[in-house]
């Protein structure tokens, strides 16, 4: 695999690690204090400058209370930057909102 695709995968597992755990109301600190890694390691692994141990991974994940399947989902497709298909979902409906908009704008003209 190429370096930069490496660490491109690094920051978007990083990135879908701090979103779970803000979704969860956990500060940094005290998720890593969870977890059994210092603050400061978790900033790097959030930032995705940490290359991760599957031990690493697996304390994440289990705190998290996610699958390592989940963890992982979508994580290549992210990266790429492709939507994943909630996100494509998010944007049709975006979409349709704002040709409903439109609709309403001609209608007060």
């Amino acid at each position: 695999m190429e370096e930069g695709l490496s660490n491109l995968l690094l920051k978007t597992l990083g990135r879908r690690i701090r979103e779970l755990r803000t979704e969860q109301g956990y500060s940094q600190e005290a998720f890593a204090d969870k977890c059994g890694v210092h603050r400061t390691f978790m900033g790097t692994i959030e930032r995705g400058e940490s290359n991760l141990s599957f031990q690493n991974i697996l304390k994440v994940a289990r705190t998290l209370g996610v699958t390592l399947s989940n963890l992982f989902l979508d994580l290549e497709k992210l990266a790429q930057g492709l939507p994943r298909t909630t996100d494509a979902d998010k944007l049709k409906k975006r979409a349709r909102e704002s040709k409903g908009l439109s609709k309403v704008k001609a209608n007060y003209s």
